[in-house]
């Protein structure tokens, strides 16, 4: 995929599976909700940006090694398999203003059904429960260093 095909593929998906290094040298995937950001430097086009529990498994595999590979694909048959694949170094931000900013953000994107724009002000009541969860998690900045993409509707029926 182009740079644009993936910008829109990952605007259209609305879960990345991240895998880290466990404490026993085992991949350790989990699903995560994302937004995209500009990004500043390096490749074209957004960075994913996610949050999480500070204290989950994720969190601690990332602190004794900042590197992840996140994956989002789709497609149910294998002429319809696509997806993006990137290697990043991840920075973990606990700055409390900036894991709330990033929760307003992806509840916005949520709130809308897929293929619409996010919600454009969160109802006060979730705004309250993102600001209190903001307490316990950290943000999470994926910083792309390398990509695999596929496409198999380019395929054309031919394997």
């Amino acid at each position: 995929m182009e740079a644009d095909q993936v910008a829109a593929f990952l605007e259209q998906e609305r879960t990345v599976v991240c895998a880290t290094v466990g404490p026993r040298g085992w991949p350790h995937l989990m699903p995560l909700w994302y937004v995209l950001r500009e990004r500043t430097g390096g490749r074209p086009g957004p960075q994913l940006w996610s949050w999480t529990y500070a204290a989950s498994q994720k969190v601690r595999n990332l602190e004794r090694d900042p590197r992840a590979t996140l994956q989002v694909e789709a497609g149910e048959v294998y002429q319809e398999l696509r997806g993006v694949m990137l290697e990043c170094e991840v920075a973990i931000h606990r700055d409390l203003e900036i894991v709330k900013a990033l929760g307003h953000e992806i509840f916005a994107r949520y709130a809308s059904p897929r293929g619409q724009p996010p919600a454009t002000e969160l109802p006060q009541e979730v705004g309250a429960i993102v600001d209190q969860q903001a307490n316990k998690r950290v943000a999470l900045q994926f910083i792309e260093l390398d990509r695999a993409t596929w496409d198999h509707r380019k395929l054309g029926g031919v394997y």
